[in-house]
């Protein structure tokens, strides 16, 4: 199977995403250990609502493009999918291990992904469920259970 040279990139930028995930969930974790999770949720979100908008601003982007579009209300959600994985995470942090913490993530973005593809959801391409999938799920679930005992 050839690779091409573009996709590479979308791979390397992938694993850096997950890397810099990790750092997230550590800084996050920390300062939820000086504040309370919602009021470090709070502080977390407002940092990079500025960052986020320092980007609009130097990009020239619209900071207010809904008001031309008519998109499905739950399209937005992501701030609320946002917001709820940064307070799960930092429940987490601090009572099991940082390993666990992701490799258990990475077990729910699985199963989710899995649905979505298999049921085309959010215009994601049809991909049937097959018992590949069920094998790759199966060596996730046993990762965890390596990483947690070991």
């Amino acid at each position: 199977m050839r690779i091409e040279r573009r996709f590479i990139m979308y791979y390397f930028l992938s694993v850096l995403a997950g890397s810099i995930i990790a750092v997230m969930i550590a800084v996050n974790g920390v300062l939820t250990s000086h504040f309370t999770i919602y009021l470090a949720t709070v502080i977390i979100h407002i940092v990079g609502l500025i960052i986020i908008t320092i980007i609009l601003v130097r990009h020239k982007e619209n900071p207010a493009p809904w008001k031309n579009k008519k998109l499905p209300l739950f399209l937005y959600s992501g701030g609320l999918v946002g917001v709820a994985t940064t307070i799960f995470n930092n429940m987490a942090f601090g009572k099991i291990s940082m390993s666990a913490i992701l490799a258990i993530v990475l077990l729910g973005q699985s199963i989710t992904s899995i649905v979505i593809d298999h049921f085309g959801w959010l215009d994601m391409p049809y991909q049937p469920f097959n018992k590949k999938k069920l094998i790759g799920l199966s060596f996730i679930i046993l990762g965890i259970v390596l990483i947690m005992v070991i």
